[in-house]
């Protein structure tokens, strides 16, 4: 069995299916079998596509591809460094089109327009990580930084780590995003209790916590909309 999309069935080639129906039409598996174009001897290529989107027989499909780092991706065979590389340039093509979709509405004292632009650089992420963004008094975005990476535990971040950020950048005030890796967005009991806390020593300082936007698997909760802060 020829492992090249040249020899399947033409009715079942993404190539002249794409040609005749547009892309639309293809299905995931489809699509990522372009990419590839070929697979192993005894496997084609969309055998080879269907098992990295479906390792596990029924679910997955392309939102996996981001969890995959490059030495996963040529573990499965008939994927080299190549086509790894290639996988994961698709996926971060895929994650700024979605960024830069989403910046021109995106509005500082909105919620969803906040976790639209930083849903996809964030929801894939197998660790918890904590943004700091820093506004001005038209709240403006004056930067942001990564305040911490890998905890499961908002309890362990410091007030005074994010101030002296704010405080370097003239901020006045401040939005705080992070992510939960199980795709639940909802907060726990440390998150509500951290950002409180945050609240309150932002108010001795002159610096105002907007809100808290946690982001899970293409949802969010903002603790400002709950009356958190």
């Amino acid at each position: 069995m020829s492992n090249t999309i040249k020899n399947l069935l033409e009715e079942e080639r993404p190539y002249e299916k794409c040609g005749r129906f547009g892309a639309e039409r293809l299905t995931d598996t489809e699509l990522l079998a372009v990419m590839l174009r070929s697979g192993i001897k005894g496997k084609n290529a969309l055998e080879t596509a269907k098992r990295i989107l479906y390792p596990d027989g029924g679910k997955g499909g392309l939102s996996r591809l981001p969890a995959y780092s490059k030495e996963a991706l040529m573990k499965i065979p008939g994927i080299g460094e190549v086509k790894a590389v290639q996988i994961m340039c698709l996926c971060e093509m895929a994650r700024r089109m979605a960024k830069e979709k989403a910046k021109e509405p995106l509005c500082f004292d909105k919620p969803e327009t906040i976790a639209a632009y930083y849903m996809e650089d964030m929801r894939h992420l197998k660790q918890e990580e904590l943004m700091l963004l820093m506004l001005n008094t038209k709240a403006r975005l004056l930067g942001e930084t990564k305040i911490s990476k890998g905890t499961v535990n908002m309890s362990v971040i410091s007030p005074r780590e994010l101030f002296i950020e704010a405080l370097q950048k003239n901020a006045v005030m401040i939005i705080l995003l992070h992510n939960h890796p199980s795709g639940d967005p909802n907060p726990s009991r440390e998150d509500i209790l951290v950002t409180k806390k945050i609240a309150k020593a932002g108010e001795l300082i002159g610096i105002t916590l907007l809100d808290h936007i946690i982001i899970g698997d293409k949802t969010y909760v903002s603790l400002a909309e709950q009356g958190w802060i």
